[in-house]
């Protein structure tokens, strides 16, 4: 409970602006450095989301988007992580190269979205990128090392997620399953948004200034969340197009 009282007042205005001033000193906490820090994280994240739209473009003119990009943007990643800090611009090309590799393998999901609905995208990325701001904005001014103990939930959370994937794969999945998986892994990349961003602010503490990996991890949590609700917003499209369709006929 005294997470949620951080952040929300509970009986009058007065309190509501206390807690106005309490963030305020929790955001004076964060040292110049670790505040210059987070701006690169972010412009680099922006950036890498740039270069997703750019992935997905050239997808939608040469259809080059599925499992050897994926393959491209895994690759990336981990070549990314393997090369010392000290190459910054080998570094940041390998990030943005994973970032448009990442747009071109979601490129299919979004030309299928397209056709169904062009409106979806843009509310998709709208409330993906609300949802971000507002769970990183949370985590950074709440009390520093308040959410890391989520860590190891959202860790169990990922692991049943891969099983029930491998399970799925090796003996079929129904729709209840899916459903299951899109909801539960949507609340557990949401998670990870908080807990990640105070990781960064942690580690920045102790001298972690190591902004391309702290974007990539950011990304991924970005990409995760947008995928899975362009998927429920899809789904709940057709779902309308069909009932509609019904009471027509």
């Amino acid at each position: 409970m005294d997470s949620f009282s951080s952040f929300f007042p509970s009986q009058s205005s007065s309190r509501g602006s206390r807690w106005s001033s309490e963030s305020l000193k929790n955001f004076r906490q964060i040292s110049p450095t670790v505040q210059n820090h987070l701006k690169l994280v972010y412009v680099t994240l922006c950036c890498a989301l740039v270069a997703s739209a750019v992935g997905v473009y050239l997808h939608l003119l040469m259809n080059i988007g599925g499992l050897l990009t994926m393959i491209g943007c895994m690759g990336s990643m981990i070549w990314l992580l393997s090369t010392p800090p000290y190459e910054e611009k080998k570094r940041l090309s390998l990030m943005m190269t994973a970032g448009l590799l990442e747009g071109a393998s979601i490129g299919p999901l979004i030309d299928l979205v397209i056709k169904v609905d062009p409106s979806i995208l843009i509310s998709a990325f709208v409330g993906t990128a609300i949802a971000f701001g507002c769970f990183s904005a949370a985590a950074t001014l709440a009390r520093r090392r308040e959410y890391l103990y989520l860590g190891g939930l959202l860790s169990s959370g990922l692991s049943i997620l891969f099983w029930l994937q491998f399970a799925s794969s090796i003996f079929g999945g129904s729709a209840a399953i899916f459903k299951f998986e899109l909801y539960f892994g949507l609340l557990v990349f949401v998670g990870y948004m908080v807990v990640d961003t105070q990781e960064i602010i942690e580690r920045a503490h102790f001298g972690d200034l190591d902004y391309v990996k702290h974007a990539l991890t950011l990304f991924t949590d970005f990409a995760a969340v947008f995928v899975r609700i362009l998927i429920i917003m899809v789904k709940n499209a057709s779902e309308k197009e069909e009932k509609k369709k019904k009471r027509r006929s």
